[in-house]
């Protein structure tokens, strides 16, 4: 991959892995849902991407709370319960030999469709569970050097529109301001509210930090980041000041450094906004500092077995 929030080191593993598919293993090259399936047609479904470290699953618990609350929201009765979830992807992760440096994805769709129609009354069936493990290390380098930055013209949606606080399979407003950022020759795209105000990049939190202070975005327009929850609360336990507020471009151009945040890559920092050259073109001292803290706390919860 290029550079970017989600660039890795590539793994010939991977080639060879199991996928998961409502509870039955398959090799990579096997694994297959319908062209009726809800998640296919329509994009109808719920998805979170988890970290595996140290034969732990990194905030489970704050993942499937976020699936599961998602697919309640939009009436998707996953099938597995929460507990049942969590054995089908240690099942899956064991079979694939698989103790750290690993990335999954579980999705759930709603389903097969008798047509390919909308309404979920063209339902016939349970929902479609996938868990894809891949073995997946974040390049280091970026987290070090830093990412480029472009506003898009692509807003977040509002809650009556698409509720940005799923993390929903239908993600057309993040790619679309995906694409917009690429062309503008970014590596992540910065997106407004409706107010104006900045609300998030499109595939990870965004934080400034200001005279010594941290800030983000209320969080209204927002997906609710597991990894933005956990920046925060370390802001507060070291006694660094961190504000959930609005704010404009102007007071982001004009910061003294700029990070984004995701449950891949943990803290990157973001050293080029709009043209505007931040922390002097190279990864800020509080931002270095966050990511310190935010391996520390990783590895205090989820430690080298020995």
């Amino acid at each position: 991959m290029t550079k970017g929030t989600h660039s890795y080191i590539e793994d010939t593993r991977n080639e060879s892995i199991l996928i998961n598919i409502n509870g039955q293993l398959f090799p990579r090259q096997e694994a297959k849902i319908s062209v009726f399936d809800s998640g296919f047609l329509l994009g109808d479904g719920v998805w979170e991407g988890i970290r595996l470290l140290n034969g732990k699953l990194v905030f489970i618990k704050e993942h499937l709370d976020r699936l599961y609350g998602g697919a309640k929201i939009l009436s998707i009765e996953i099938g597995f319960t929460f507990d049942r979830m969590i054995d089908l992807i240690s099942e899956t992760l064991e079979a694939n030999n698989m103790e750290t440096g690993v990335h999954l994805r579980v999705i759930v769709s709603r389903g097969l469709k008798k047509t390919p129609y909308q309404h979920p009354n063209a339902n016939c069936g349970a929902p479609t569970v996938v868990i894809i493990p891949e073995y997946k290390e974040a390049d280091s380098a970026v987290n070090q050097q830093g990412i480029c930055i472009k506003t898009v013209s692509i807003k977040r949606s509002t809650p009556e529109v698409q509720d940005p606080h799923i993390n929903s399979l239908s993600k057309f407003n993040c790619i679309a301001a995906c694409i917009e950022a690429t062309k503008l020759g970014a590596d992540e795209g910065l997106m407004l509210d409706k107010n104006g105000n900045v609300s998030t990049c499109n595939s990870t939190n965004f934080f400034i930090v200001r005279d010594g202070e941290v800030w983000t975005s209320s969080g209204e327009y927002c997906l609710p980041g597991i990894t933005r929850k956990v920046v925060i609360d370390l802001c507060k336990e070291n006694n660094i000041f961190v504000h959930e507020r609005d704010f404009q471009l102007k007071e982001v151009h004009s910061a003294d450094e700029a990070f984004v945040t995701g449950t891949f890559a943990g803290i990157i920092p973001a050293i080029e906004i709009d043209e505007k050259t931040l922390s002097h073109g190279k990864r800020g001292l509080l931002t270095k500092n966050l990511q310190e803290l935010y391996g520390q706390k990783l590895h205090q919860l989820y430690p080298k077995q020995q």
